[in-house]
């Protein structure tokens, strides 16, 4: 298996004997979209903080884009654009000024820095904008122009902090969209913080759930619903009548049954450990019965962020009583 672009292994950061990031390891793959969700100070912005080394962790080892952060973070930077919850511009210069200055800074020759920095602003929707001074942006256009800033150099991947904090729903759904626009095509490597459930949901390939410290469960929302729920991945709600005390009883000893939750007289929901809709319809069928609907729910990210968090003590006694 190769390598990924972003390699944690064993990540340690402690702070006045407090562990703000715990034994992290996470490989995330060159070209996907990674979400790191978790509630305000979980250890997003420390962990993002030590893949730029900006900061060394207390134990650990992680390599960006092959290179080792702690002892090359200049060769990182050249490779990794940054796009902060807290955006920083020059107020009075233009948001083509600001995004030239940058060019500047990373040494793209003038003429081909401008050529980019034209491109980049109509991308990402500041076509009109262009000589205005950033000082009269918006949240959401300074968050646009920091999407253009960090690709101005071409990094191989871009880490977002929180960037959709602070901006209307209208402008968090362009925001999303360009980013996955971004991401396929020009096949660039994206780590996405957020507290925000359903934006990452939205364009995720992957999530990894952070809280205090500690990476809880990462997957895909599939392979999530599988490691927190086990033997309840999937709902299969069906109304039908009548529902006999025969036909409830045959359903309760299928295998991949954990559970059935009765709804009313001619509704129930059963708790399954793969998809048997198929299999149950069929049994039903063989009963006297009107079967109106028979349909398929999968755990949501919401659904798995609470229900891991608010019910993991009671869902472990439950399983462990199996």
């Amino acid at each position: 298996m190769s390598e990924g672009i972003i390699e944690i292994q064993q990540l340690t950061k402690i702070y006045d004997d407090i562990p703000a990031v715990n034994g992290l390891s996470l490989s995330i793959k060159q070209g996907e979209i990674f979400g790191l969700l978790g509630p305000n100070g979980a250890g997003k912005s420390t962990t993002i903080f030590m893949l730029l080394g900006l900061t060394e962790p207390t134990s650990g080892q992680l390599r960006v884009c092959g290179i080792d952060s702690t002892k090359y973070p200049l060769e990182v930077k050249k490779r990794v654009g940054y796009l902060p919850d807290d955006l920083g511009f020059y107020q009075h210069m233009s948001g083509l000024n600001n995004l030239l200055y940058t060019a500047s800074l990373n040494g793209i020759p003038k003429e081909e820095a401008e050529e980019r920095a034209y491109m980049l602003l109509e991308q990402v929707g500041l076509g009109d904008a262009i000589h205005k001074k950033t000082g009269k942006y918006s949240r959401g256009m300074k968050q646009r122009l920091g999407l253009a800033d960090v690709l101005i150099k071409e990094p191989e991947v871009i880490i977002l902090d929180e960037p959709t904090l602070g901006i209307d729903p209208e402008g968090v759904r362009e925001i999303l969209h360009l980013i996955k626009e971004l991401n396929e095509e020009k096949g660039i490597t994206v780590l996405l913080s957020s507290h925000h459930l359903h934006q990452v949901q939205q364009i995720c390939d992957r999530v990894g759930i952070f809280v205090k410290g500690k990476l809880l469960a990462e997957g895909n929302v599939e392979s999530l619903t599988e490691q927190l729920f086990e033997r309840e991945a999937i709902i299969i709600h069906v109304e039908a009548e009548p529902l006999s005390d025969e036909l409830l009883q045959e359903l309760q000893q299928l295998d991949e049954v954990s559970r059935i939750d009765y709804l009313g007289s001619s509704s129930i929901d059963i708790h399954c450990q793969k998809d048997i809709t198929p299999k149950i319809a069929k049994l039903i069928m063989n009963y006297e019965v009107d079967l109106s609907n028979i349909s398929k729910k999968n755990f949501g990210l919401d659904e798995i962020y609470h229900l891991y968090f608010e019910g993991r003590e009671t869902n472990d006694t439950h399983k462990d009583k199996r």
